[in-house]
């Protein structure tokens, strides 16, 4: 809780305009009375460094400084000044420094400290914060000054938190005053500091209200399949998390809640420590880590993205799921494994090409409805989503031309079409690309391939089920026909079909695509879409 301040004055902050060139926002409290021991001290300093690392993003949003309020007087002023116009003897120093000084010693010096000097070297001024003496409290984000520092005989501790984010700031503030309060001579007492920003406005802070959330108590049973825990053992679950809460229904003559009207809700009161919870799925994450989350009801039917069958309606909210690679992950490794039994040795490149890569150096048109652009590329080389592998194979090949005969390269990877029908607009397809380069085209290597691959996947020739008189199965069968891809040489090439569609294509690349990939052996390559064969044993398709 805030200290009583009737009649007492507070401490004051003075924030000069200045300061909005560089770190805008500061805010302050007092703990009064601390009693500090070693393993307390050590915590106290522990608790800034957590915080420093992730809610503040190692100091750029928010940067605390403690300080013995002994050693100090207000006002307080919190100020932006060039460089050359502060000097103080930083914490661990023994000589004074000027602030450019100092931050210039830090990058060749201090390994800790150098990686926060980037957050305001550059700038014009430099914020500063002094006492009514003009002594230096710190020199924010990087350092406190050593006059100010706490130890373990320090009783009254002075917090300050300066700031790009001013809720950021306010949270941290009031993490560490709840973390600490507890040692103070009258425990969980704080004192607030008023704090007058640039524009003569007053505030006091800390800010120890609780907030106020309306959860819905349906919605919280549904997501969580609690639909047989009463109302009352719900809100016990609340209070365990520090979460105090009560219901908007009223209370029947044993003093229960039924809770189970439609518009029934949870409210919940939001502690200044609990600065996790945003929303009311935090909420329900509360009573389902109260509850035990090994006891909440599972689905009667167990399996990836399966849901109950229960006649229990918060079921179907429920999705019981099993850990293990996913299916189509599982095919392409098992792809990877007969590629490499079979001499080809794996790439991996960009998902980014050029256009031109991408359709003029595979004779391919550009039709301004297959590939994903880039909006603002760095570079010319990574304009658009490719939309095939063979480009980036067939470059990979022509970088290594100098390497010994024959080059046996495959790739198994994502290329990127444009969809209409997805909600992003464009979709990614899992593919399989393999070249073979050499003084010959290879033609029958890349063909030999494409039956081995295909006895992997269960999918028999369609030819070789006519030879032994059988009907096509589930697995059903693939063949190939003539095609006409620019990127193939003419009567050279062939479409595979598998299952009833187009799946690939294989034969030998047109001469002068590999001029323009500047490769100067003939060469013969195979690509397929991996997706249409994610199947189960009984071949039901995965996906």
């Amino acid at each position: 809780t805030l200290a009583n301040m009737e009649g007492k004055p507070l401490q004051q902050m003075i924030v000069k305009p200045e300061t909005a060139l560089v770190r805008p926002f500061v805010v302050c409290a007092i703990l009064r009375g601390v009693t500090l021991d070693s393993a307390r001290y050590n915590s106290f300093i522990d608790l800034q460094d957590k915080l420093h690392q992730n809610l503040c993003r190692q100091r750029t949003l928010v940067a605390i400084g403690t300080h013995d309020l002994a050693t100090i007087k207000g006002p307080f002023t919190y100020e932006a000044l060039p460089p050359n116009d502060i000097r103080f003897v930083p914490l661990k120093q023994q000589r004074e420094f000027a602030a450019g000084d100092l931050l210039d010693h830090y990058l060749e010096n201090d390994l800790k400290l150098r990686k926060f000097v980037p957050i305001i070297k550059d700038s014009a001024v430099y914020p500063v914060i002094y006492d009514a003496d003009r002594t230096v409290l710190s020199l924010p984000p990087i350092i406190n000054g050593a006059h100010s520092a706490i130890t373990l005989d320090t009783r009254d501790i002075f917090i300050e938190c300066t700031a790009t984010d001013l809720t950021k700031a306010k949270v941290a503030l009031n993490t560490v005053v709840c973390m600490f309060s507890e040692y103070c001579s009258s425990p969980f007492e704080v004192e607030p500091v008023e704090v007058i920003d640039a524009s003569g406005s007053k505030a006091v802070y800390p800010e120890l209200n609780c907030r106020e959330m309306e959860v819905s108590i349906k919605y919280v049973r549904e997501l969580l399949g609690l639909t047989q825990v009463p109302t009352n053992d719900l809100l016990t679950l609340l209070s365990k998390m520090q979460l105090v809460a009560e219901t908007t229904d009223e209370k029947d003559s044993q003093g229960q809640v039924d809770g189970s009207s439609e518009d029934a809700c949870f409210k919940v009161l939001v502690p200044p420590t609990r600065s996790d919870v945003l929303h009311a799925c935090d909420v329900a994450e509360d009573v389902a880590i109260a509850y035990g989350y090994n006891n909440l009801p599972k689905p009667s039917q167990m399996g990836v993205g399966s849901s109950s069958s229960s006649s229990d309606p918060a079921s179907s909210h429920i999705s019981m799921t099993e850990g293990r690679e996913l299916p189509l992950n599982q095919v392409s490794e098992a792809l990877r494994l007969e590629c490499a039994m079979a001499g080809f040795t794996e790439i991996l490149t960009w998902a980014l090409v050029s256009k031109a890569e991408n359709f003029q150096q595979l004779l391919r048109p550009d039709d301004g409805k297959t590939a994903v652009e880039i909006g603002n590329p760095a570079t010319v080389e990574f304009e658009v989503c490719r939309t095939s592998l063979l480009s980036s194979a067939l470059k990979t090949v022509g970088a290594n031309k100098e390497n010994a005969l024959p080059i046996k390269l495959f790739e198994l990877s994502d290329v990127v079409l444009l969809d209409p029908q997805m909600a992003v607009g464009a979709r990614n397809e899992r593919r399989l690309v393999a070249v073979y380069c050499g003084k010959e085209s290879g033609f029958e290597v890349i063909h030999g391939l494409l039956n081995r691959l295909m006895e992997v996947l269960g999918v028999p020739h369609k030819d070789d089920l006519a030879a032994e008189g059988k009907e096509e199965g589930k697995a059903g069968s693939y063949h190939w026909a003539p095609s006409n891809d620019p990127a193939f040489f003419p009567g050279r090439q062939a479409s595979v079909f598998a299952r009833g569609k187009e799946v690939g294509v294989f034969g030998i690349i047109h001469p002068d695509v590999c001029s323009k990939f500047e490769i100067p052996y003939a060469l013969s390559a195979l690509e397929i879409n991996v997706e249409p064969f994610v199947f189960d044993q009984f071949y039901e398709m995965l996906m």
